[in-house]
């Protein structure tokens, strides 16, 4: 995408776009925008950005009001400052373009900006001579309203291949939209669940990684509203069908060099990679308020569904909440896949605090402990208990707990954004704890 702003401009008046969408990710993972028309985009091109209000990062999900306990109030503005750099024209939205921003307070990177705080843990891994590449990939369900609800868009089962022919049509439009914004689908096929798909798109670097998050799940959406379709990406929408992963796959780079694999056991993983391993175990429980953050993300997350529900890592281990992808015989190890995650988190936050987590693994040299090559539900209780295998949080009152005993990542969250991001957490939990499912679906649905 073009960073040179006469290229901006020049893309803006030869596609007659109209309209520009500022885009920032909140607290509470969702997508929202405020759009300038080109009119007057000079004014927003080199000067403080487009404004907002500070409480916008206090908001839950259920409503636009500031969580309480945020430091944040309807006082205060601050600036989203375009990164011109993911500038692109929206395909499905012909005269409007996205922008993502970095948010400002005056001259400073304000201390709630998620997109800040990736940036942060880049850094600290650069101080190690580590960058990192990246990649979610996203689950999503192809509904159709039904009445007051909504059912599955096609009766099929896993890879079954009349679930491409029956979307067909709107899966080439979600790629071609993908394409024309610079985001490459690497794969497509039918999930477990009745409508539901999967399509994990090419890795790149950790900040890129998750902008593409942004616009894999804007465009999903969006195309898919264009056939009549709802994209949902919420976690657990059926209570008898598979859930939605967004699950993140993450190597360490030292320059043009993938430090995932053993140089001398291709097929293992290196000592660096295990001691990143590590330190995300380590620190799992906690890192869910990060990556498993709604109150819906914990009716996915059960032993034996193959969502990673405790704390163990294995080879090709779809139960172990990280899993090396095994590739074909005699190519290295590339990445770890952990798998407590979906597509409700705010990536930015997300890819962050799993960087944190994995660096303070590597600086203080930890050990995952053996690879677990069973389902770790079938282990006597004994054994997992002397293995450290621990079963993971089982809904987001237990993450928040472990999240505020979790002094790394709160360091490394800063504590404006330690503050803020906990009250959303907290307000979505005693807002939502005692929703049923059907309730919890029906307020979440189109919002994620």
């Amino acid at each position: 995408m073009p960073s040179d702003l006469n290229a901006v401009v020049a893309t803006i008046q030869t596609q007659g776009i109209r309209w520009v969408r500022f885009i920032w990710t909140d607290n509470a993972g969702l997508i929202r925008a405020k759009a300038v028309h080109t009119a007057f985009l000079d004014d927003y091109l080199k000067g403080d950005g487009v404004g907002i209000a500070a409480a916008q990062q206090a908001l839950p999900v259920m409503y636009d009001a500031p969580s309480a306990g945020s430091g944040l109030t309807p006082a205060g503005e601050v600036h989203m400052r375009a990164d011109w750099a993911t500038f692109t024209p929206l395909p499905y939205a012909p005269g409007h373009a996205r922008v993502l921003t970095d948010i400002y307070d005056g001259d400073r990177p304000w201390g709630h900006c998620p997109r800040t705080f990736l940036r942060r843990a880049i850094a600290q891994g650069a101080e190690r001579d580590l960058h990192f590449m990246a990649a979610f990939e996203n689950e999503f369900y192809l509904l159709e309203p039904e009445g007051d609800g909504w059912a599955p868009a096609d009766p099929t089962v896993f890879a079954q291949t009349f679930a491409l022919d029956s979307a067909v049509d709107v899966i080439d439009e979600i790629s071609d939209a993908l394409e024309d914004q610079g985001v490459v689908p690497e794969m497509l096929y039918s999930e477990s669940g009745s409508g539901q798909f999967e399509m994990p798109v090419r890795y790149a670097d950790a900040l890129a990684a998750a902008d593409q998050q942004i616009v894999f799940r804007e465009t999903v959406r969006a195309v898919a509203n264009d056939y009549g379709f709802i994209a949902s990406f919420v976690p657990k929408i059926f209570a008898d069908k598979a859930g939605n992963g967004a699950h993140l796959h993450i190597s360490l780079w030292q320059g043009d060099r993938n430090l995932t694999a053993d140089p001398e056991h291709p097929d293992a993983i290196s000592a660096e990679a295990a001691a990143f391993a590590a330190g995300i175990l380590r620190h799992l429980p906690a890192l869910m308020a990060f990556t498993t953050p709604s109150t819906n993300s914990y009716r996915r997350i059960l032993p034996r569904f193959w969502s990673g529900a405790y704390t163990c890592w294995g080879y090709g281990n779809r139960e172990a909440a990280i899993r090396v992808p095994q590739p074909p015989a005699g190519r290295p190890i590339t990445n770890l896949e952990l798998k407590t995650v979906d597509p409700t988190c705010n990536p930015y936050l997300a890819l962050g605090a799993v960087i944190v987590a994995g660096l303070d693994g590597l600086e203080k040299d930890m050990s995952p402990g053996d690879p677990v090559q069973m389902d770790p539900a079938d282990l006597p209780e004994e054994e997992r208990e002397a293995k450290g295998i621990r079963r993971l949080p089982e809904n987001l009152g237990q993450a928040i707990q472990a999240l505020e005993q979790d002094q790394v990542l709160l360091d490394a969250l800063e504590p404006d954004l330690a503050r803020s991001f906990l009250a959303v957490r907290r307000a979505e939990w005693e807002g939502m704890k005692d929703l049923s499912h059907e309730e919890e679906v029906r307020l979440l649905l189109e919002r994620y």
